[in-house]
This record gives C-alpha cells, structure tokens and sequence, in this order.
C-alpha cells in the first residue's frame, strides 16, 4: 500500500470535503468524516490513525487512481479505498465519530 498520508493534512482534508460535500456520494462524505474524527480522537489507536491518514491524504490527492476532475467515477475509487480503511479500523469507531459525521453531512445537505 502507497503511504498517501504525506499527502493529508487538516486544512487540504476540510478544503476538499467542504468543496465536495453536496456534489459526492454522501456515503463517502459521511466515511471520509467519520475516520477524520476517529483520527482526532486521542484515544484511537496509533496504528489506526496511521491507516486513517493514509486513508484521508488518498481522498485529498486529486490525482489518485482515478481522477477527481472525471466526476462520478472519479469518486468510486475514492469511496471503494476509504471504505476498505474503514473495515480495518471499524474496532476503533466510536458513535461519537458516527455522530458527529452524520450531523456535518445533515448541516451541509440543508444549505
């Protein structure tokens, strides 16, 4: 597996989400959120959060598997990485993270 965590960062992570939170699958909006709250939280594991970042700086590359700019197709390469990230980590997801996810993708849907 490529180390795309040196492409995550926090500002580069909510520039993305926000820019593509109303035109992407809601699904990998609410998964892409839930692990970046699963990696803030202090007590997520530190292998966890190593795959989350790798994770999330994959969804942040425009320039991935499959280009963002290409629109739908460009996101299923996106949704199929985070989710098979999301099954490796899901001991560690807490219903604060699903919470908190959920709430941001309701608020953003309602603008």
């Amino acid at each position: 597996m490529s180390d795309y965590s040196v492409h995550y960062s926090d500002t580069a992570f909510w520039k993305k989400i926000r820019h593509y939170a109303v035109i992407a699958n809601p699904e990998l909006i609410e998964k892409a959120l839930i692990l970046y709250y699963c990696l803030i939280d202090p007590s997520t594991a530190n292998w966890a959060k190593a795959m989350i970042a790798i994770a999330l700086g994959y969804f942040i590359l425009p320039f991935d598997g499959v280009p963002d700019f290409l629109g739908i197709p460009g996101y299923v390469d996106d949704l199929a990485f985070i989710l098979s990230i999301f099954s490796a980590v899901i001991g560690q997801i807490r219903p604060e993270h699903q919470a908190r996810a959920q709430e941001q993708v309701r608020e953003w849907l309602e603008r």
